[in-house]
């Protein structure tokens, strides 16, 4: 199913001590003068925390900047929705936290998958993401003495984690907003909101541009720059049930990805533990309930098989808190993928609650006792009142139920130390790159890597990029734009064309299914092939009986849609092909032939230590590995009993 290549190395990170790589190499990167910034121009494709971040940054630093986004604005962009918190080694709660021990959790928690170099960056520079969002008006929780508030998270023993409420991702957003604002009004940024990138402009080996569909006119353009920065997000909708917006989509790095930028470890996919389970075939997306209710609620499922009674009718004495009988050193703050996991085997047992036994609960009522309902209320309120509003149940008086679900994406597009991809000019950031996470996301570690590649990371390696800069003037003529443009058209016209008799939807739905059954939780060898051979026979009936009703002229929510799901089949195939060559389990990506005598992932460090990173050829993917080395972190069974 696919050829092996050459290796890949990531060449821009210095060697030496840990601690300073990050201040050697931005010493060592060449910086662009003021007056030439101002004759440089930057796409920035994205509005989320890595893209507005990055937008306002370069242009305050004195670059010309274009900014799309295919919502309506900005702060539309999916960072919003996140709830729990931001991580920062800032060691407030004088609890043994140090940008060393962040670094190992990260490390640990990806389930050493990831760079040690990159890691440790993301840790130095934790610190001071949280004064620049200070100082631009986030609020922060507080302490009673005005200090900034702390909790816990899972796959940490200390508290790292800052949040506003359970309206972290919407604070930190607005605060990037804000700043972005700024830069548009000062004529400094051009803002292009309800616009698609549909493909990537790559002229004599560089990337140069993007093509892009207005959504609401159905004008296609293309436009022109020295650099393009890719920020936008993950590609958990390949499952169709996520906890990710509808829009969220796969097209701007995939389009990437075709034109020659590798796709790195597709096959690591974050199950959340704590969602909202699903309430029947009509639903289109998942709810996510917080991380940060696991600090005070606790994870429960009955004794016994098949105990249908009410929770409240279920004594102490015949209740499971698994996760703290398995776990006792973390107990319910165990990492992400360790708690799905442990969620499915108890309703695999026939002990799970609700509707199909697909769920387990998160009880509240030793914290309410302990605490009191305000104090409870005022950690979790929103959260609480967005679960009731949904189930219909009231959570301070009965266990919510929470079971898991595709959250997040640890793969992406292979960068090197400065975020470049293997197109030059080509530079990706926050979730759609795969660079800091491993094959597991720690809780609170998204929001603080989107903002450390926005404000702190891009900002100062594509300066080194840039210095050879500006490039050759381009314009619609360039073969180069044209070919690109026309490829876009092509595919517009041949969805269109297709005028079958099944909705897009319902392609999406069954792809979802596919890759849920077969690529989600737990992973077999015949699995994957059967989902292989699954995909490729639906992929071609989608080309035979999807049907895009409108036109391309005008505004037309299916035809993004079709685009969409198209990249989708790709992309899932390649999924299956990189969980399929990865015979070890790892993180959140668990190989049923490879465990541990008590069910726990088993690692094949001998053979796998390494970043899968593919090369699209058009038929067999050709696979790359960058080789994984570890001097400051030494890989180990992870155990968080």
């Amino acid at each position: 199913m696919y050829t092996e290549g050459s290796p890949v190395a990531d060449t821009k990170a210095p060697d030496g001590p840990i601690e300073t790589r990050w201040e050697r190499r931005r010493f060592g990167a060449r910086l662009v003068n003021p007056a030439n910034k101002r004759k440089l121009t930057v796409i920035v494709v994205g509005t989320g925390l890595a893209g507005g971040a990055a937008a306002a940054t370069l242009a305050e630093a004195g670059y010309r900047v274009k900014s799309y986004c295919y919502q309506d604005s900005p702060r539309r962009a999916h960072s919003i929705a996140a709830q729990g918190g931001i991580n920062a080694a800032k060691n407030y709660r004088n609890d043994g936290d140090s940008i060393h021990r962040l670094f190992y959790d990260t490390v640990k928690g990806g389930d050493f998958r990831s760079r040690e170099s990159n890691v440790h960056r993301l840790a130095q520079v934790s610190v001071e993401i949280i004064d620049q969002c200070v100082a631009q008006g986030v609020p922060f929780a507080r302490e009673y003495g005005g200090l900034l508030d702390n909790r816990s998270f899972g796959g940490a023993q200390v508290s790292r984690t800052f949040y506003a409420r359970g309206q972290t991702g919407q604070q930190l957003l607005l605060g990037a907003y804000q700043a972005l604002e700024r830069q548009i009004a000062a004529g400094n940024v051009e803002m292009n909101a309800r616009h698609e990138m549909l493909e990537l402009i790559v002229a004599d080996g560089r990337a140069r541009g993007i093509v892009v569909r207005d959504l609401v006119t159905g004008e296609i353009t293309t436009e022109f720059a020295d650099a393009v920065v890719l920020a936008s997000g993950g590609y958990g909708n390949v499952f169709f049930l996520s906890t990710n917006a509808k829009g969220c989509n796969v097209t701007a790095t995939w389009r990437a990805h075709r034109k020659g930028a590798l796709f790195a470890n597709p096959c690591y996919t974050q199950i959340h533990p704590t969602c909202i389970p699903q309430s029947g075939e009509h639903q289109s997306k998942l709810t996510l309930m917080s991380e940060s209710l696991r600090n005070d609620g606790r994870v429960w499922v009955p004794l016994r098989a098949g105990d249908g009674r009410a929770p409240g009718d279920i004594p102490e004495a015949e209740r499971d808190y698994y996760l703290e009988r398995i776990y006792p050193s973390f107990g319910n703050l165990v990492p992400r993928d360790i708690a799905s996991r442990a969620a499915k085997n108890v309703c695999d047992e026939g002990r799970g609650v609700g509707p199909g036994g697909l769920g387990v609960y998160l009880d509240f009522a030793d914290a309410i006792a302990r605490l009191g309902r305000a104090a409870v209320q005022a950690r979790y309120g929103n959260l609480f009142e967005m679960y009731e509003r949904i189930t219909g149940e009231d959570p301070y008086a009965v266990p919510m139920r929470i079971y898991p679900a595709v959250h997040y994406t640890m793969g992406g597009l292979w960068v090197d130390y400065d975020l470049q991809s293997t197109v030059p000019g080509l530079f990706v950031i926050g979730e759609a790159n795969f660079s800091d996470h491993g094959a597991n996301r720690l809780g609170a570690s998204a929001l603080m890597q989107g903002l450390a590649d926005g404000y702190f990371v891009l900002p100062n390696t594509i300066n080194d990029y840039l210095a050879d800069g500006p490039f050759p003037t381009m314009d619609v003529a360039h073969p180069a734009a044209v070919a690109a443009r026309a490829e876009v058209e092509d595919r517009v016209t041949r969805l269109l064309a297709v005028d079958g008799d099944r909705t897009v939807d319902s392609f999406h739905r069954e792809l979802g299914r596919i890759m849920w059954d077969h690529c989600g939780m737990e992973r077999t060898d015949e699995g994957l092939r059967k989902a292989i051979e699954q995909i490729r026979a639906l992929r071609e009936e989608f080309w035979r009986r999807v049907r895009v009703p409108g036109s391309d002229s005008s505004l037309n929510q299916a035809l993004e849609r079709a685009g969409r799901v198209a990249d989708f089949f790709e992309l899932a195939e390649l999924m299956c092909i990189d969980a399929l060559h990865r015979t070890e389990s790892c993180g959140g990506h668990f190989r049923a032939e490879s465990q541990t005598e008590d069910g726990e992932a088993l690692r094949d460090d001998e053979h796998f230590s390494y970043v899968a990173a593919w090369e699209w050829t058009g038929s067999e993917p050709v696979l790359h590995k960058e080789d994984l080395t570890f001097a400051y972190v030494k890989p180990s069974q992870r155990s968080y009993k």
